[in-house]
């Protein structure tokens, strides 16, 4: 089978797909939950909007240098009246990754959920610069 020219059969449904917009809104930029991301002298502050969700739903790791950030929630809805029945459902994830620097204490992290944000505070460490000097022996 190949790809076919959609044709003009049905010019409301072609109208309703050709909004750049509603392929925007549903498949490219929403997607992923947007990221603040702030730097204090004594930690890093990041804040990830996601409404909806309950902290259960969300997986925080750190993993190589790398903190990755995920949720998926799943919700169902069921109503029964005398004519008819309608059983709906939802389905949402996400997945972010951010590198960690190296004056970052990854194994006190701290993340909270409160009001469709996720919270999380990234303590900073002090790294001494070492000189990184090797001596080579002249034979």
């Amino acid at each position: 089978m190949s790809l076919m020219k959609r044709t003009n059969l049905m010019p409301w449904v072609d109208r309703f797909f050709a909004d750049d917009d509603f392929i925007n809104r549903w498949w490219k930029e929403d997607r992923l939950p947007a990221v603040n991301v702030a730097e204090t002298e004594k930690d890093f502050k990041v804040e990830v909007a996601a409404p909806g969700m309950k902290k259960e739903d969300f997986k925080v790791e750190v993993k190589e240098g790398t903190l990755y950030i995920s949720a998926e929630t799943k919700a169902e809805k069921e109503e029964k009246e005398d004519n008819y029945m309608r059983k709906e459902f939802t389905y949402s994830s996400f997945k972010r990754s951010f590198y960690l620097p190296e004056n970052v204490k990854d194994d006190a992290i701290v993340a909270n959920y409160k009001e469709g944000i996720l919270y999380l505070t990234i303590p900073k460490v002090k790294v001494e610069k070492k000189e990184n000097v090797k001596k080579i022996e002249i034979k």
